[in-house]
């Protein structure tokens, strides 16, 4: 049996939340939302000039290693969510950023949102790193059943099993009582 593959589709639906594919139309947005003092520490720098934004989601556009997703409540963008460096059957996800003022459950209903995903893909496990000073995040993470495998001076890097994933779908079912719907 094959690997599973990244794919981008259209849009994935969830309780509150949409998850819809990236555009570069949406550079503008994404720029800013990255540019945020308070959220970009815990990134990796990008430049702030707009033009290289879109060339970026531009080249997105081509690229099938890796889906980027805006996400969005009640039509409005809150954030960003991206699934990529695909690894057997685990998958990274990252660039994850949720305005100030958008829902509380957000985080937790796109996680999960995330996850589905990625599992209806086939893949079953993940990996992915967080910044240490982003104590909220690792701590999210890890009230999943993510596990801290490793460290550097900057990252803690983390795995998640299929079966921490499957407890943790099951744990906060309420917040995504239906799963998911894609359309491609």
């Amino acid at each position: 049996m094959a690997d599973p593959k990244i794919r981008k589709c259209r849009r994935i639906t969830g309780n509150r939340l949409s998850l819809v594919d990236a555009k570069a139309s949406d550079a503008e947005f994404i720029l800013e939302l990255r540019s945020d003092v308070n959220k970009n520490r815990y990134l990796s720098s990008t430049s702030p000039d707009l033009e290289k934004q879109r060339v970026w989601m531009e080249k997105y556009g081509f690229d099938d290693s890796q889906a980027y997703f805006l996400i969005l409540s009640e039509g409005e963008r809150i954030g960003t969510v991206r699934l990529y460096d695909p690894r057997l059957d685990s998958f990274c996800w990252g660039s994850w950023l949720i305005k100030n003022g958008a829902p509380s459950s957000a985080a937790i209903e796109s996680a999960l949102m995330v996850y589905r995903y990625a599992r209806s893909l086939g893949f079953s496990r993940a990996h992915f790193d967080v910044r240490k000073e982003n104590s909220s995040v690792w701590k999210f993470h890890e009230r999943f059943g993510a596990m801290r495998i490793r460290e550097t001076e900057l990252d803690y890097f983390y795995e998640i099993s299929a079966e921490n994933i499957e407890t943790s779908i099951q744990r906060y079912k309420k917040f995504l009582p239906k799963g998911i719907g894609i359309e491609w």
